[in-house]
């Protein structure tokens, strides 16, 4: 009979636990925290379009916006994540 060794025995509870985290994955969740990063991603691409025609301010202040609305699905997530 093979000796079952520590590798294996680290890889057969990491197996584990991958397929014990995404048996909890809720697909309201990921799709609110995917919405928050495409948020994100569109105001600092537009942040970047007014810097580049150095509207500073304004592009500080598309960013931020984006940050604040970003942040706030996010902790949508997070609530739905917690009601699960």
């Amino acid at each position: 009979m093979k000796l079952i060794t520590t590798p294996r025995l680290a890889a057969i509870a990491l197996a584990t636990t991958t397929l014990g985290l995404a048996a909890c994955n809720d697909p309201a969740d990921d799709a609110m925290e995917q919405k928050a990063d495409a948020v994100e991603a569109q105001a600092e691409m537009t942040a970047d379009a007014l810097d580049d025609q150095g509207m500073d301010a304004q592009a500080e202040a598309v960013e931020d916006a984006g940050e604040a609305k970003a942040d706030a699905l996010e902790e949508k997530a997070d609530e739905i994540e917690d009601a699960n």
